[in-house]
């Protein structure tokens, strides 16, 4: 059985680990290794993940995990990135636990904390163009597209588009 809860520190390399193990599985095939390598040294890292559960504010709302038997097997992340627009910052799953229903319930408890802490009305997520495993989910659960920028990291040579979505909540 699936448990949401609120991260802390015994979460810390659950978290590295589905995070990491997820952006690669997610990108492997849209993005360079060394892009990859990158981005997963930056926000992956125990450091930073310790820091993150542990301190939380308006723009940062914390971590949430979904746990099957005390193993963290997906993380989400989110804040408000404005009065009322909430945002998921990083969704990632155990890539052998997809299409479970776990992102679903890891969605749920972070637009409900947007909702009921941070009177949020809308939320908006960043999904790099051509991630035909995000795109889809978003979409799904009303998310609609709004427009294309640069990515959030860029490497010299090369360049990546984000797509942003957005949803009433």
């Amino acid at each position: 059985m699936i448990i949401v809860s609120k991260a802390n520190e015994n979460h810390v390399q659950g978290i590295k680990r589905v995070c990491s193990e997820g952006y690669r599985a997610t990108y492997h095939q849209l993005l360079s290794e060394n892009y990859i390598n990158g981005v997963i040294k930056e926000f992956y890292n125990e450091k930073r993940i310790l820091q993150e559960v542990t301190q939380s504010d308006t723009h940062w709302g914390g971590y949430f995990v979904a746990l099957d038997h005390k193993e963290v097997v997906g993380a989400i992340g989110g804040g408000m990135v404005s009065e009322s627009a909430g945002e998921v910052f990083v969704l990632y799953l155990d890539p052998s636990r997809r299409k479970e229903g776990i992102g679903t319930f890891l969605l749920n408890a972070l637009t409900r904390q947007q909702k009921e802490e941070f009177s949020a009305t809308e939320q908006w997520v960043s999904v790099a163009k051509d991630n035909h495993l995000g795109i889809p989910f978003y979409e799904a659960r009303g998310f609609r597209f709004q427009y294309e920028k640069p990515g959030f990291a860029q490497i010299e040579g090369e360049r990546y588009s984000s797509l942003r979505y957005f949803r009433y909540i």
